[in-house]
């Protein structure tokens, strides 16, 4: 049957859509008051649509019922969903867990990776990732990477060690450098000649 002087008809409520109101998505035309998830009716646009055949689909919707089944699956990569689907009518079944042993099998790589951290060797505090600045092969806050003389923050550009403390260049060529004549102090008393 021709469509006399309206337009399109919509996906989700059959009523003419007319061009001021229309949104189209998988070649149908759709009112923007009806461009809704088919499972959890949350309003849709271009970037959270997923369609299916005649259905359009929040992204979590469509992968709850069309993506791969099991947990960790349905809410984009990383995610640990523990939704088993069933108000979208679907039917998930849990494969049995293996079984654990009580122990780690080396405790000395999980408390290194898990419990334990670096310590600053200024504070003796544990330094976390966000905090970290390596000086002299340790960690180091980056408020305790400090000269330990004049208290100077220190960069890389600007840091020297000895014997695992941090000192700038200045401090540490007037406390640790070369000394005598030609090195910025003198060891000898010079006599004037008459």
């Amino acid at each position: 049957m021709p469509n006399w002087g309206g337009g399109a008809k919509c996906g989700a409520c059959g009523k003419t859509v007319y061009h001021a109101e229309e949104i189209q998505c998988n070649g149908r035309s759709f009112h923007k008051t009806c461009f809704h998830c088919m499972a959890c009716k949350k309003a849709l646009d271009s970037t959270t649509v997923a369609a299916h055949e005649s259905e359009i689909y929040c992204k979590v919707c469509y992968g709850r019922r069309y993506g791969p089944k099991g947990i960790g699956y349905g809410q984009g990569a990383g995610c640990l969903s523990t939704d088993t689907g069933e108000h979208l009518g679907l039917q998930f079944q849990q494969s049995p867990k293996p079984a654990r042993s009580a122990t780690t099998s080396n405790p000395s790589k999980f408390t290194s990776k898990f419990g334990e951290s670096e310590k600053c060797p200024r504070c003796r505090k544990s330094v976390y990732a966000a905090e970290k600045v390596m000086g002299g092969g340790k960690p180091w806050h980056k408020t305790c990477f400090r000269c330990a003389i004049c208290g100077k923050s220190l960069e890389s550009t600007n840091v020297t060690d000895k014997d695992g403390e941090l000192y700038c260049k200045v401090c540490y060529a007037k406390n640790f450098g070369p000394t005598g004549i030609g090195f910025g102090g003198l060891t000898h008393q010079v006599e004037k000649k008459e």
